[in-house]
């Protein structure tokens, strides 16, 4: 099948699903199959229009605009996905190159990769008691992990023929590094990056239902003023934020996929 006519059919499928979906949502919630009062699919759209269409209003903390608190939300994740970018690679590449190294690291990183984030709101909150950092430090704490096993693991598979011309040319280790290791394994770097980004959008949302601010905090407010509804309208803005940031990486993978 021709990829162009490939591709529509599945935008065509896609659209398709969607509103079946919504639907299905309405007939759900005008029958009151699930609970009575549920909001149906029209109610949230006709909601989530009236909150795009002035996005960013600033009435006090508790009464910002949707766009307000994902860009808050947004702030967090990137410095706090940034900060374990910087430190994942690099020690990723020791552990790879080094077994020794992979020793002593890789029992913390098997220790406390499987811990909730949730766990590490009260140890962030007592150590800097800043509800800011504490969001940033829960981002960063949570999302080093894929991108640091990924890194390592490229590495420890990369082709030994690189490594033995590089060797034999009496290039530094520097230079083996950035000229040689990194663009061997970029597609393990990428992967493990696009895994952490979803980590840390996946745990922004929660942990900022305490910290005061941001989309997650948007849903506990609306939590308590019984607002399903616009609680429906957080979670569509979540999932295509999550959507795009998603793309990205999925659009720098195959500009680094050497397999094609």
């Amino acid at each position: 099948m021709n990829y162009k006519y490939s591709t529509q059919l599945r935008s065509i499928i896609s659209l398709g699903s969607i509103i079946t979906a919504l639907v299905i949502w309405e007939i759900i919630a005008s029958k009151g199959i699930l609970v009575k009062n549920f909001p149906g699919s029209f109610e949230t759209i006709k909601s989530l229009i009236w909150w795009i269409s002035d996005p960013f209003f600033d009435n006090g903390p508790n009464d910002l605009g949707i766009g307000t608190n994902l860009l808050i939300s947004l702030r967090r994740v990137l410095i706090g996905y940034s900060l374990a970018i910087l430190f994942a690679v690099p020690l990723g590449v020791l552990m790879g190159m080094s077994k020794m190294a992979e020793s002593s690291i890789n029992p913390f990183v098997q220790l406390l990769k499987p811990v909730s984030p949730l766990a590490w709101l009260p140890v962030g909150l007592f150590v800097f008691r800043n509800s800011e950092i504490t969001g940033i430090f829960v981002i960063f704490i949570t999302s080093i992990w894929p991108t640091l096993i990924n890194t390592s693991f490229g590495v420890s598979t990369i082709n030994p023929d690189y490594l033995n011309v590089s060797r034999s040319l009496g290039t530094s280790k520097i230079k083996t590094i950035t000229k040689v290791i990194l663009p061997a394994i970029m597609p393990n770097i990428l992967a493990g990056m696009r895994i952490s980004m979803g980590t840390a959008w996946l745990v922004i949302v929660a942990a900022e239902m305490l910290l005061g601010t941001g989309i997650g905090y948007f849903i506990w407010n609306e939590w308590n003023n019984l607002s399903l509804t616009n609680i429906f309208v957080a979670i569509i803005i979540i999932g295509s934020a999550g959507i795009i940031l998603d793309q990205i990486f999925s659009i720098l993978q195959n500009k680094f996929d050497y397999s094609s």
